[in-house]
């Protein structure tokens, strides 16, 4: 599915569903909660910190779920085209990374 129709799904969600958008800080200290909420599962989970047994419930795939819907509601917010950014984003990376990582000897 396109990025532009998933921020269009989720903006129909917003006003279907919400009553408008928090505000752009607001989201980002959303953000910043649920990226913790990941880090924290992976921590456990795939670090060397011990899983708790109220963390063995938790859903990987639902929190960076809830990441990616804030990162939506930012992007509908503040006008930016997820698409165009993430196209843009994955061609400077191709060009810019690609002999990067094929001559970097950590990574053989």
């Amino acid at each position: 599915m396109e990025l532009k129709k998933v921020q269009e799904i989720v903006d129909r969600w917003i006003q279907d569903h919400g009553v408008r958008y928090f505000d752009e800080l607001t989201n980002m200290a959303q953000l910043t909660e649920e990226v913790g909420e990941v880090a924290r599962i992976i921590a456990r989970r795939y670090g060397e910190q011990s899983e708790k047994e109220s963390d063995k419930t938790k859903d990987l795939g639902e929190e960076l779920a809830d990441v990616i819907f804030v990162v939506l509601c930012l992007a509908n917010q503040t006008g930016v085209d997820l698409q165009q950014a993430f196209d843009k984003k994955m061609k400077t990376k191709s060009e810019r990374d690609h002999n990067r990582h094929h001559n970097n000897p950590k990574l053989k």
